[in-house]
């Protein structure tokens, strides 16, 4: 590659796509009980994050988009500014997985192979992370404290391990059905989110003839078992619009829509923060990192490579924690 001094970033494998899907996210809540629920469909998206990791095996991937449909319900749940994000650490054969979704809707991912994983590798979420945590956190930047919540791994699945930190951590009941699959026509991702309000919760059209509680736990149980009839079919089915699907699940229920949200590609790394975060170390440090004067950074989240030329960067200061993008 010519050096210059301001080197132009180097794509791999095809240039970081400008994509939104207008209609990603469908709302709503059902009137006679208290419940709400998110529809979940990537759409392209779905190929255009999980094709950029063609390096990783074809069930990480497959994680990988349950991973995103599953930040991006649980994000579109909350009011933040910043983002949202899963991360799992455990001892199976992914080492490190990370999805995140922004409060505008930006998703992306990676994952990390243990060094010794062998194939062929298991299917299930299990089996792939093994023994460990998940942890989801909000970050609404350096101002703000991050909010956290950690819980073991446990359950076969993402969506076991999702409900069980409902269960532990956020201590309400929710029902979530993930679904990813590769098809002839690519990369296919979507989620069904339910989530009980607490039963204070005012029911739209009912406050004078409120539902006991016995019946609200009828009708939460009988929106789960609705929910359990979802197939990647029907959710994937483009004649099948969300508004259309959803009440064809739970019309009995009445039920409430909220208007359609987007999702995009957002990976967030970009060549000014990465020049940053080079110009943290030490001159001494540069050298050490430079090959033929060029000094190379890769971003995992889309794997896009950056090349910057040595004498492009001022010698900085040796600083512990580099950053990363």
């Amino acid at each position: 590659m010519t050096e210059t001094t301001t080197p132009a970033a180097t794509p791999r494998p095809h240039d970081v796509p400008d994509l939104t899907v207008a209609h990603a996210i469908t709302s709503f809540h059902l009137g006679h009980v208290p419940v709400r629920g998110r529809l979940i469909t990537l759409g392209p998206l779905a190929g255009a994050i999980l094709s950029r990791h063609d390096e990783l095996p074809e069930p990480v991937r497959l994680l990988g988009g349950q991973a995103l449909a599953l930040v991006a319900a649980m994000a579109t749940a909350l009011k933040f500014k910043g983002s949202f994000s899963l991360q799992v650490k455990g001892d199976g054969p992914v080492s490190l997985f990370l999805a995140d979704c922004t409060d505008t809707g930006e998703l992306r991912f990676t994952a990390r192979m243990a060094e010794d994983y062998t194939l062929p590798l298991p299917e299930d979420a299990s089996g792939l992370l093994g023994k460990g945590y998940m942890a989801f956190t909000v970050d609404q930047g350096p101002d703000t404290d991050r909010y956290q919540g950690i819980v073991g791994l446990e359950g076969p699945t993402l969506a076991d391990m999702a409900e069980h930190y409902f269960q532990t951590s956020e201590q309400h009941d929710c029902a979530i059905h993930l679904f990813s699959r590769h098809t002839e026509a690519g990369w296919q991702a979507g989620a069904l989110v339910l989530e009980r309000l607490p039963d204070s919760t005012p029911i739209a059209g009912n406050d004078d003839h409120r539902p006991a509680d016995a019946t609200i736990q009828d009708l939460w149980e009988t929106a789960c078992t609705f929910g359990q009839t979802l197939t990647a079919e029907e959710l994937f089915n483009p004649q099948l619009s969300p508004g259309a699907l959803i009440n064809r699940l739970f019309g009995t229920l009445d039920v409430e829509l909220s208007p359609a949200r987007p999702l995009s590609f957002g990976c967030r790394c970009s060549r000014a923060r990465l020049q940053g975060v080079l110009e943290r170390f030490s001159g001494e440090d540069l050298d050490h990192m430079a090959q033929d004067g060029v000094i190379s950074m890769e971003c995992h989240f889309c794997n896009t490579a950056f090349t910057f030329t040595r004498e492009s960067l001022p010698d900085g200061q040796k600083n512990g924690d580099a950053g990363a993008p």
